[in-house]
């Protein structure tokens, strides 16, 4: 397995926060860094996967388009695959817990309840991407990225240089009208418009290629380092404040001017740049004074896709426990280590798996 990087590392560091951030309540949420900053690990992972595209990308670059091509349409599937299957897990979860805990409410958390009052439309709507889950949001937009992965190839190939330009054009469309996709059989628009939210992934995409952050001198690498610093302060004074402009005196389209998450407003994306320039500088001094840390999130990173469902399913499981013992510090604690631990070692396995396929192709070569 490849050594701990500053990509791999602070991926996992995302799926971690976004564990704890997705058992609301639990004692360490008001340490992370959501509580100061515009923006949270959403924007990373999200802008993390643009580079993860990119690394793809590169690794096939000397391979036939339609080779690309079907690799990056069958990541997709397995997002897909992914979303489906922890969706089901969700659901059976919320329906164990009403029926033990004797509690039918626990049928209408996160937007669950369509499940069991309308089961024909809403497992249509499952299977289309229409109807999701509260916290179970965030794999179909990545679903609709990832789709969009070949196009994103093709173009990268033949006239790389209008990519970012029609993704900023598209942003700024969507953030001007307010574009989203619907959802149903519940009527509303999805969590994260994928129409925004496409912006942050191609620059990641972008910044990750051959005439982006690695073409920079080292000079102007420290300038971005220091000035990604001073917006990060900046962007955590505003968020310590808890200062929101006022929706009322703000000119339109306002969606340019407020901190809206689900369009990524400008400040959102500034600040998780900042923030991406910034961790990914600090790296190299976190891995020098604490490499189990490191090789632990990297780990994660790594195997992003199999530790974000096992999070995903394990967050909700830890919403139960505190909802059962009424958020005991004890319970915080127990919810924490059993997940972390958990996070581990679907990862670990994730690469045993991958160790032993290795191993077995090399005795098949010798062979």
């Amino acid at each position: 397995m490849r050594a701990p990087n500053s990509v791999d590392f602070w991926r996992g560091f995302a799926l971690v926060t976004i564990f704890v951030n997705h058992v609301p309540g639990i004692f360490i949420e008001r340490y992370t860094f959501r509580e100061y900053s515009l923006s949270d690990s959403a924007e990373l992972f999200v802008f993390l996967a643009g580079v993860s595209l990119r690394y793809v990308v590169n690794s096939l670059a000397d391979e036939p388009l339609s080779a690309m091509l079907y690799r990056l349409a069958g990541r997709a599937l397995t997002i897909y695959f992914a979303q489906i299957v922890i969706t089901a897990f969700a659901i059976a979860i919320i329906a164990g817990a009403a029926k033990a805990l004797d509690q039918p409410y626990i049928l209408q958390w996160h937007n669950a309840a369509a499940v069991f009052e309308d089961p024909v439309d809403a497992h249509i709507g499952l299977a289309l991407l229409r109807y999701q889950l509260g916290y179970f949001n965030i794999l179909p937009l990545y679903v609709v990225l990832m789709a969009m992965g070949p196009t994103i190839g093709i173009v990268d190939r033949l006239a790389p240089r209008i990519l970012l330009p029609l993704s900023a054009a598209l942003y700024l469309y969507t953030v001007a009208t307010g574009w989203n996709l619907p959802t149903w059989p519940v009527e509303g628009t999805w969590f994260f418009s994928p129409f925004a939210w496409q912006f942050i992934f191609i620059l990641g995409f972008v910044l990750s290629g051959p005439r982006g952050y690695s073409s920079f001198s080292p000079r102007t690498k420290n300038i971005l380092f220091w000035l990604s610093g001073l917006q990060v302060a900046i962007g955590a004074t505003i968020a310590i404040a808890d200062f929101t402009p006022d929706p009322a005196v703000l000119p339109s389209p306002k969606l340019f001017f407020v901190f809206d998450k689900t369009y990524l407003s400008p400040a959102r994306v500034i600040h998780a740049l900042a923030l991406a320039c910034f961790f990914m500088g600090s790296f190299r001094y976190i891995d020098r004074f604490s490499r189990p840390l490191t090789a632990y999130l990297a780990m994660l990173g790594r195997n992003s896709l199999n530790v974000f469902c096992a999070g995903s399913v394990l967050s909700l499981c830890g919403q139960i426990a505190r909802y059962r013992f009424d958020g005991r510090l004890e319970i915080d604690l127990l919810v924490l280590l059993v997940g972390l631990t958990g996070l581990g070692a679907v990862a670990w396995l994730s690469e045993w798996r991958k160790r032993l396929a290795v191993a077995r192709a090399q005795r098949l070569a010798s062979a």
